[in-house]
């Protein structure tokens, strides 16, 4: 047994590994890969361009509808808006200005989200209003410093309420509501 390790030791190592010529190198088919996909980007602007033409069939092509909701899948952008998209392709009917249509709808969502978001966790309206029309054109919440804390309801000191935990709530409330309408109003 020694003599079959002293032997083992003195291979050299390169006779246990496969020829170079043999291996096959992945590293440009990975890059081709990834650049394709990122050619492929799902925008909202082309599942509009899908749901014109599902419109134009007289929202009687399925296929298309397969393909718009793929695509959403697909997009890690449009899974936050995943639901917006579907209620708006509920409602498209042979009158639908697709275009004008979806940023109206999109609108009126946002108002209704944001007054039930404002409502359910007893906000402050005009400095909550003011919060979100900050963060859409900074293009991101501000959870830190002292923004959050001027648009949450005063909390009894004594009374046990707890800030803090009010505050984490409505910063993931407010982030989901960010991520749903950021890009498409």
């Amino acid at each position: 047994m020694s003599c079959f390790y002293l032997v083992w030791l003195s291979c050299p190592k390169d006779k246990f590994r496969p020829d170079s010529g043999e291996r096959e190198e992945i590293n440009d088919d990975i890059e081709f890969e990834l650049e394709l996909i990122h050619q492929i980007e799902v925008n909202i602007d082309y599942i509009l361009i899908l749901v014109a033409k599902y419109k134009e069939s007289n929202c009687k092509d399925k296929s298309i509808l397969d393909n718009i909701y793929k695509a959403v899948r697909a997009s890690v952008q449009l899974r936050s808006k995943k639901e917006l998209i579907e209620e708006f392709i509920g409602r498209v009917n042979v009158q639908t200005k697709v275009e004008a249509d979806w940023q109206y709808f999109v609108r009126e969502e946002a108002e209704k989200d944001l007054q039930t978001l404002i409502a359910e966790e007893n906000l402050k309206n005009e400095e909550t209003r003011k919060f979100i029309e900050n963060a859409f054109r900074d293009g991101s919440v501000k959870t830190t410093g002292t923004d959050v804390d001027k648009i949450l309801p005063p909390v009894s000191r004594f009374g046990g309420g707890n800030r803090r935990d009010k505050k984490q709530g409505v910063i993931v409330k407010l982030l989901k509501f960010f991520e749903k309408y950021f890009g498409i109003m």
